[in-house]
């Protein structure tokens, strides 16, 4: 006896590499930290993370120990995880550091940078200049922080690049709310445009004086026009 053949199952969806979720998971919490949306010295809720996106402890917990890496986590034995506070004086203090780092990455890769890096630099550019004349924020801190990094990785230099990865994580948030102040928006991207004409020349005494007071003015608005948040932000 034949037995009749039966409806074909629909094909199943191929599940995504853990190594992907791990990422999209850990940039959409990077995300919520730097818009706000996880406050500042508050616990992380885990369980409501879990059920927005829909994973399980294990995965959420692996996300916030590179979060933790990156500073703006802290890592609360038995008790969670909560998000890093900075005092005004802790983000003014490293602001001035990444200046002088960003500085010197800048002197550093105007003598060895190649063209295909200057040629994605400026793509990022206007990349940024496209998202500022639409007022999107977020994708613009994006591009905005690619060109600086990309600028540090240009210094070949790994002792100058880990150690601003292990600063420039913590005070993402503050960089972030500097730009929150439409007219300190406005004159960052103007910055921005020296800072591009100064690399694209191999100028690396005027793009390191460029990144430095660039990041002297963010300091500076973050104080005047934000005080809440360069009190406890990250």
């Amino acid at each position: 006896m034949e037995i009749a053949p039966t409806a074909a199952a629909a094909p199943r969806r191929p599940a995504r590499p853990r190594t992907v979720i791990h990422a999209q998971l850990v940039e959409r919490l990077r995300d919520m930290i730097v818009e706000g949306d996880l406050p500042v010295g508050e616990r992380v809720p885990e369980r409501v993370l879990c059920e927005r996106f829909g994973v399980s402890r294990t995965p959420l917990r692996e996300a916030l120990k590179a979060l933790a890496a990156e500073g703006l986590i802290e890592l609360l034995p038995n008790r969670g995880a909560r998000i890093a506070p900075l005092t005004a004086d802790d983000i003014a203090q490293t602001l001035k550091v990444i200046g002088a780092l960003e500085a010197l990455a800048a002197e550093l890769a105007c003598g060895r940078i190649t063209g295909d890096e200057l040629a994605e630099i400026r793509a990022r550019h206007y990349q940024m200049l496209a998202h500022h004349a639409r007022r999107d924020l977020l994708p613009y801190f994006k591009a905005n922080q690619a060109i600086h990094q990309a600028i540090v990785d240009a210094s070949g230099n790994p002792v100058l690049v880990q150690t601003y990865a292990n600063l420039s994580g913590r005070i993402r948030r503050a960089r972030y709310a500097a730009n929150l102040n439409p007219a300190r928006w406005d004159e960052a991207v103007a910055e921005h445009e020296l800072i591009l004409k100064a690399l694209m020349a191999r100028d690396g005494a005027g793009l390191a004086r460029l990144m430095r007071t660039h990041l002297d003015n963010k300091s500076h608005s973050l104080a005047k026009s934000h005080p809440e948040t360069s009190v406890t932000s990250a």
